[in-house]
């Protein structure tokens, strides 16, 4: 049931990502529901832990902390490489385009508050500890939980999503091992998706996408 649930919404993440790209849908209409809908089937799972190896404050504190030094990342990257890297930039501004027709403010907590946690639970609280059940606890579930989000993000064609996917799903799953659970991971990726969208890179243009 739960191996079932994980393949079905990877590979369904990946065709709303396929048919965003090809602009038949927007990614309001598609993906942000989507995410939102796995992260609750997720939890509905019972298997979700909030964070099993360290306290829950220190858990969020930590992955703030994460979240800031992603973004700060982000944006040294992006004024460094996006001028001297024409594709990576325009992808950019695609991608914060995508979302250009709702306001900035609710472009920020829809997608701070539900769909960034959504992607968490399903990908971090549930894949991770399903995949360290099946491999054990080490590189080898870890990497595999990492490559599964970053295939889910592929057909989006789309050069910075998916480096965040591949450069911030890397530090998610290493705050859902070291935490023992999903609150490090989802602390990460909300402060940062809510700063990437309340203050996008020059490089990347105004509006917003999850």
């Amino acid at each position: 049931m739960v191996a079932a649930l994980l393949v079905l919404g990877t590979v369904a993440e990946g065709v709303a990502w396929w048919a965003v790209a090809r602009r038949r849908v927007s990614v309001w209409a598609t993906l942000a529901p989507l995410l939102v809908a796995l992260g609750a089937l997720a939890v509905a799972t019972g298997r979700v832990r909030a964070a099993g190896g360290v306290g829950a404050a220190t858990a969020v504190g930590v992955g703030m902390g994460g979240g800031l030094a992603l973004y700060a990342a982000t944006r040294a990257f992006l004024g460094l490489v996006g001028p001297r890297w024409g594709a990576l930039a325009a992808d950019a501004r695609e991608a914060y385009r995508r979302g250009a027709m709702l306001p900035r403010w609710a472009t920020v907590a829809v997608s701070a508050i539900l769909v960034a946690p959504g992607e968490e639970l399903f990908f971090r609280g549930l894949l991770v500890p399903e995949l360290e059940r099946a491999l054990g606890r080490g590189v080898s579930s870890a990497a595999l939980a990492w490559g599964v989000s970053v295939l889910a993000n592929l057909p989006s064609g789309n050069l910075a999503i998916a480096a965040g996917a591949a450069v911030g799903g890397a530090l998610w799953v290493g705050l859902a091992v070291w935490s023992g659970g999903v609150v490090a991971p989802v602390a990460c990726h909300a402060l940062w998706t809510g700063l990437m969208l309340a203050l996008p890179p020059p490089e990347a243009g105004s509006g917003g996408a999850p």
